[in-house]
């Protein structure tokens, strides 16, 4: 019988079925009529819905209450199927659900004590694959496991939108992954507390409260444990794609990265007088958002933890003074207003913005004029001998000032994570490891920018590698194995990488080119883009907002603004910036900006977009590589490398 035929029996008079429902998504209902492609249904409200058998779909009654724990037990694995499986499984406070070797959660937005603790990790650590409920830590078991069986290195993704629950997520997997690995080091610092305690670290520096989210991570990480005769020797922290935009920008409901918030909140009173510091909303960086407190973070505590979890990981404590009073520099730049002189240049004139100036050059402990300066003027190449300077106005002496507080901060958020690196420490002897991927899942907002843009580059790069080695490969595989095997249909996404990656033409490209022409504008990138892309199938521009264009990615249609796109993708230290703080008498600001990045030319700069395409890809590259096929049960399991995956829902 084929496909339609067993459609078409399963829709018989009586038969339970689920249609749309416009509150709903789905609703369950009776078919009670069958005209041909016409079906009418009765709701279990007792409505009459007429629709056409594909918007019918077959209803599993054998489901009990409280679901299946995998839905390959399911007789029909469709959209309403599963929804309806996770939601009854939800009602129960059982959160995960197997799909094969795919482990799906639903954030229960609540704490289960009863599910995270040391008495759960034993009962997963002594079981057999099946004995118990899904589990996040039955994931990491069977990672830990596989890779001490085969001696082979292992990979578990975690990937969802903001707010899935992915960062508590791949805590609970490393805190399972110390359980079960652990070891103390000599130094009485273990190797895996110091992993653990890089989360509260690497969180208060690159997580933010969102929209949906009130922790979200602002940046990709990668983590590497690496394991030496079943204990864990060593580990290495990879971090990409932080959202520098919002250290200077932001907007209700959302707030800054916590470490501003916790700095304010829990300051001494004499650090408070010493880094001039005021009130949240005191501070531009800050207030430009109305929510300035978060009722479920304690932020006088957090920074308390933030400070502990320096000491784990051996940073010192003249490295923490310099690193919150970089911090409070950060805050006091966004204090320094510019009002027009004559003939529209800028100029610090009012006392408030002189008071910050100042505090900002003494926490970075630059010289103050040579600050302003750098702030209110530009050295411009005339010739290969010869620089004139170039006298700001008002707008871009602001423009200025916001980049240098995003370098300052980039640059410190990089030392953080190479700082815990070194002082983790990778083992040259390790053979194996388990590499855990916190990714960020695909994102559509109303208002969607350049870094939603890199984040659904990555997602479309993933699900590539999805297609290339769950679909493509394998059904290869069966055909050459002359397998009796019916081929899955699945969009293949290669030609939106094209749109957007390949050179000269792609959108990165035609971004990076905009970046290098000095007259180039949001408008005419946008432009641009609509003229060499106007005849692609994945791509639209918007005949109404000029800087809006349209991507047609593999999850659906996402609308962006170019509006910003080109500051936000330009990636290099201004000269000017670069000479005044690399004479900083501070010895770790005077390190964040070494001598020998000051050589590069601004014109070869490597913008953002091309580094991620580039680099910010290369964790996902190390997670594949260590894991070339799972995703489905229907995988051949010959292989000696098996990539674990994690999915959330909201």
């Amino acid at each position: 019988m084929g496909s339609e035929e067993a459609r078409s029996a399963a829709l018989g008079i009586g038969s339970p079925v689920w249609v749309e429902d416009v509150e709903n998504a789905w609703i369950e209902a009776t078919v009670v009529k069958r005209d041909g492609d016409a079906v009418t249904a009765r709701t279990v409200h007792g409505d009459l819905v007429e629709t056409r058998m594909a918007n019918a779909l077959p209803r599993d009654e054998d489901v009990t209450m409280r679901g299946v724990d995998d839905m390959t037990k399911l007789s029909y694995l469709h959209e309403p199927g599963v929804l309806h499986n996770l939601y009854a499984r939800y009602k129960h406070d059982e959160i995960y659900t197997y799909t094969g070797n795919i482990l799906i959660a639903v954030n229960p937005f609540t704490r289960l004590p009863h599910l995270f603790n040391t008495y759960m990790m034993k009962q997963y650590q002594d079981a057999q694959p099946g004995d118990l409920n899904p589990h996040v830590y039955s994931v990491a078991d069977a990672a830990y496991k596989a890779m001490m069986e085969e001696m082979k290195s292992q990979s578990i993704l975690v990937s969802g939108e903001s707010g899935a629950g992915k960062t508590e997520t791949t805590k609970q997997i490393m805190q399972y992954l110390a359980f079960v690995g652990g070891r103390t080091v000599g130094d009485n610092r273990s190797v895996e507390q110091q992993v653990l305690q890089s989360n509260p670290l690497l969180e208060a520096f690159g997580n933010a409260k969102t929209v949906r989210n009130n922790n979200s991570s602002r940046f990709g990480k990668f983590v590497e444990i690496q394991f030496n005769n079943g204990k864990i020797s060593g580990a290495a922290v990879r971090t990409y794609l932080l959202e520098r935009s919002r250290v200077t920008q932001i907007s209700t409901p959302e707030r800054n990265y916590h470490c501003f918030y916790q700095l304010v909140a829990g300051a001494s009173h004499e650090d408070a007088e010493r880094l001039k510091l005021g009130p949240p909303d005191s501070f531009h960086y800050l207030n430009q958002s109305k929510c300035v407190e978060v009722g479920a973070i304690d932020d006088c505590k957090e920074y308390q933890l933030t400070r502990e979890a320096m000491d784990i990981v051996g940073i010192t404590t003249e490295e923490q003074e310099a690193i919150f009073r970089t911090i409070a520099a950060v805050l006091h730049l966004g204090n320094i207003e510019f009002n027009s002189g004559e003939s529209e240049a800028s100029e610090v004139s009012t006392e408030k913005s002189k008071f910050h100036l100042k505090a900002a050059a003494d926490m970075l402990m630059c010289d103050e004029e040579m600050l302003e300066k750098s702030l209110t003027t530009r050295i411009m190449k005339a010739t290969r001998t010869e620089s004139i300077t170039k006298i700001l106005n008002k707008s871009q002496a602001t423009d200025n000032r916001d980049a240098l507080a995003r370098t300052i901060y980039a640059k410190l958020f990089d030392w953080l994570v190479n700082k815990v690196n070194k002082s983790i420490g990778q083992d040259p002897h390790s053979t194996v490891l388990i590499g855990v991927l916190d990714i960020y899942g695909f994102e559509s907002f109303e208002i969607n920018s350049f870094e939603q843009f890199c984040i659904n580059l990555t997602n479309e790069k993933l699900q590539q590698h999805f297609n290339t080695h769950v679909f493509k490969m394998e059904q290869a595989e069966y055909r050459k194995e002359e397998i009796n095997w019916d081929d899955i249909d699945f969009v293949d996404n290669i030609d939106v990488l094209d749109l957007i990656e390949k050179r000269p033409l792609g959108i990165i490209a035609l971004l990076d080119e905009a970046c290098m022409l000095p007259r180039s504008t949001a408008e005419s990138f946008a432009r641009k883009l609509g003229d060499t892309f106007h005849n692609h199938k994945r791509f639209s521009k918007h005949k109404f907002k000029r800087t809006a264009f349209t991507i047609d990615h593999y999850a659906g249609q996402v609308e962006y603004r170019a509006d910003l796109f080109l500051e936000k993708n330009k990636d290099f230290v201004v000269p000017e910036h670069q000479q005044l703080l690399h004479a900083s008498k501070c010895a770790f600001v005077s390190g964040l900006f070494p001598l020998d990045e000051g050589a590069k030319a601004p014109s070869k700069f490597m913008s953002i977009g091309s580094q991620f395409k580039r680099n910010g890809w290369i964790s996902t590259e190390h997670c594949v590589m260590y894991a070339l096929h799972g995703r489905f049960t229907a995988l051949s399991m010959s292989r000696s490398l098996t990539f674990y995956f994690a999915f959330f829902v909201v």
